[in-house]
């Protein structure tokens, strides 16, 4: 199944630190969250992916097209350089599609920009590529399989505190709550669509905007309610609390090898 990761935007939320690169290739730890999230899908079988490039779109391109594994993992050198050896588990066979889907262009716009790409999918993936979770993917994929809808994406519980205010129209309140204790959900970015998706778009679209509308009223779209970690990048704090994660060797996103074996198994008898 492939998997569009949007990777065009200027990240103006983080922008001290996104201003000479795009944000996908922020690191966290010595590795771009790009690649995380990258891996936290290969961990389910899926390696064939679309990228849909923007602001300084080169940096991502030069990234892969001089990707070295063996910077980033324990290996053995011979012949001063000529033959490494890579030690641990095999490095993913990412298949890798860079399309330049401008610098201006909104979610909906990159995606339709490569529909071409995933022409041949009756399902793919999607993903803002901004964040980091350990929702179950394959077990998101068989819900989304069961209800025969054409769009899911991931609910989650918003990762900051805010003081919601009940207040009637004088302005009296009548409640003041920590949003832990109200019942809320938002969208954290991970996607799964059928190919009928395209027909729920227009150009220009922004993607949970119009085309969302247009899916629940016609009943085709479904929340994949997650309660795990999930942890979105829009700040310096976020980036240092991913930071943090790497460095005490806790990363959410990494599944056990035994658990990674089982669900490439349940994603081989689903899909």
């Amino acid at each position: 199944m492939k998997t569009v990761l949007f990777c065009g935007g200027l990240g103006t939320r983080i922008r001290d630190v996104s201003e000479s690169i795009p944000k996908p290739m922020i690191p966290i730890g010595d590795k771009p969250i790009l690649w995380h999230l990258m891996h936290y899908y290969s961990q389910f079988g899926h390696n064939d992916f679309v990228l849909c490039l923007g602001y300084k779109a080169n940096v991502i391109k030069e990234y892969f097209l001089n990707y070295k594994p063996q910077t980033y993992a324990d290996c053995v050198v011979k012949g001063f350089g000529n033959q490494v050896e890579i030690l641990g588990d095999p490095q993913q066979d990412w298949r890798i599609a860079m399309i330049d889907t401008g610098i201006w262009r909104n979610i909906g716009e990159r995606l339709w920009a490569v529909r071409e790409h995933v022409a041949g999918e009756d399902m793919f993936l999607a993903n803002y590529s901004d964040g980091l979770s350990n929702v179950n993917l394959a077990e998101m994929i068989k819900a989304f399989r069961a209800s025969g809808k054409i769009a899911c994406f991931t609910a989650v519980r918003p990762s900051f505190s805010l003081h919601l205010v009940d207040m009637r129209p004088d302005g009296k309140v009548e409640r003041i709550r920590a949003s832990q204790e109200a019942n809320l959900w938002i969208n954290g970015g991970f996607f799964v669509f059928r190919k009928e998706i395209f027909d729920y778009m227009r150009e220009g679209d922004e993607l949970v905007e119009a085309p969302f509308r247009r899916l629940i009223e016609a009943d085709q779209l479904m929340a994949f309610q997650h309660e795990g970690f999930w942890r979105p990048m829009d700040t310096l704090k976020d980036k240092q609390i991913l930071e943090d994660l790497v460095e005490k060797g806790t990363m959410p996103w990494l599944l056990s090898p035994a658990s990674r074996a089982g669900s490439v198994e349940a994603e081989r008898k689903i899909g």
